[in-house]
């Protein structure tokens, strides 16, 4: 894809020289870690040992060349259509051509604001207090907008390509290879960082709720996958700390203070091109900065649990009100994936279609119709967020 380019408007100030440095030597450390390349699989149809090695030996993973140039156009199309309705304002009913706005009829929470450049949650009690230290804040252009959507949660609900990713076969053979073949739905967002507007994202790690579990490990609080519309670079997309997502419940105010600024000196970013997908373990230390790259990023974002991390489980409440997971819940939750698996399998018939186990066990089939894509509206009201 061709992203469309922002010249930038901003920069570190005094900082930059050493941002700069420090994004160059990132990117070479990354490059170093030996954990990315295609999705392969081995004679008998699994995912290749290789790459759950070093998965679980760094805590991410890029798969590269994962969607084709087809499915980026959709997904693209469907990102226009998506900022073509957004808000006017924060809390507005209608968008800027005066016509009921996106999102603007849900109950569940959608759309999140940032002002241009800034770290909404960094330094916070939200989402648990969990970004423990405020990223640096450049400061915008001065036509730059009050505030901008950096993040669109629920996100399936507006974006029928983005359903399609989500019912990938082969990243769907990947999520069963990691968290067992009952694997179970976390929660699905749109990450838009425009060039000189696009907010940080506070270091952090996302579990909540099993850190002093007595059977917690390394992959207790599942993982996200990240697919690029336009790629990312050093700049504006995701860095994480290797290794990190085996050492517990970490102390990152204190990391930042040892660094000296929040470049975390062992984190390495992730480098996408157009159309790859990368994995990252949930419990890993991660965040992004503030973009004032000339380059967009545009993340499909959606995750996956293991069944027992969830089930009799009381949710952590960071993306919906405390409630424990029944195995009811679990199943209304796990339609999407039913949705998505025949969604994909109509735009691209000639793929095989992933077959979710826990629906096959329980004859159940899903049709991707009208009547689907009206019931998806709040969906994420039932995100099992642990």
């Amino acid at each position: 894809m061709n992203q469309p380019m922002r010249k930038p408007a901003v920069d570190y100030g005094s900082e930059e020289a050493a941002m700069q440095a420090y994004l160059k030597a990132g990117a070479e450390r990354a490059q170093a870690l030996g954990n990315r390349g295609p999705i392969r699989f081995t004679l008998d149809g699994r995912v290749h040992p290789d790459i759950l090695e070093a998965y679980w030996r760094c805590g991410f993973y890029v798969f590269e060349g994962v969607l084709r140039q087809e499915e980026l156009a959709d997904i693209e199309a469907d990102l226009h259509a998506i900022q073509d309705r957004l808000p006017a304002a924060r809390g507005a009913a209608l968008d800027r051509k005066g016509r009921p706005a996106l999102a603007a009829d849900c109950a569940a929470p959608t759309l999140l604001w940032s002002k241009p450049l800034g770290d909404p949650l960094g330094g916070t009690t939200l989402a648990n207090g969990r970004h423990q230290v405020k990223m640096f804040e450049p400061t915008p252009a001065a036509d730059a907008p009050e505030e901008v959507v950096y993040l669109i949660l629920g996100s399936l609900q507006f974006s029928e390509a983005a359903l399609r990713v989500y019912g990938h076969p082969q990243l769907l053979a990947v999520a069963a290879a990691v968290n067992g073949d009952d694997f179970v739905p976390f929660n699905e967002a749109l990450f838009i960082k425009e060039p000189g507007l696009g907010a940080s994202v506070a270091w952090h790690q996302d579990g909540v709720t099993h850190w002093d579990s007595p059977d917690w490990d390394q992959g207790t609080h599942g993982f996200n996958f990240m697919a690029q519309l336009y790629g990312c670079t050093p700049a504006n997309g995701v860095w994480v700390v290797p290794g990190s997502h085996k050492l517990g419940k970490l102390d990152i105010k204190a990391m930042v203070a040892a660094a000296g600024s929040e470049r975390l000196p062992d984190a390495v970013p992730l480098v996408c091109r157009p159309g790859d997908v990368a994995i990252t373990n949930r419990q890993a230390v991660h965040g992004s900065f503030a973009n004032t790259s000339p380059q967009w990023r545009v993340t499909v974002n959606f995750g996956f649990h293991r069944r027992r991390s969830v089930l009799g489980v009381k949710g952590g409440g960071v993306h919906n009100a405390p409630a424990v997971y029944d195995t009811a819940r679990i199943r209304e939750r796990a339609r999407v994936i039913g949705y998505a698996i025949d969604a994909r399998r109509r735009r691209f018939p000639d793929e095989a279609p992933f077959v979710y186990q826990p629906h096959a066990a329980a004859g159940e089939a899903y049709t991707w119709d009208a009547a689907a894509k009206a019931g998806l509206k709040d969906y994420n009201l039932l995100d099992l967020s642990i």
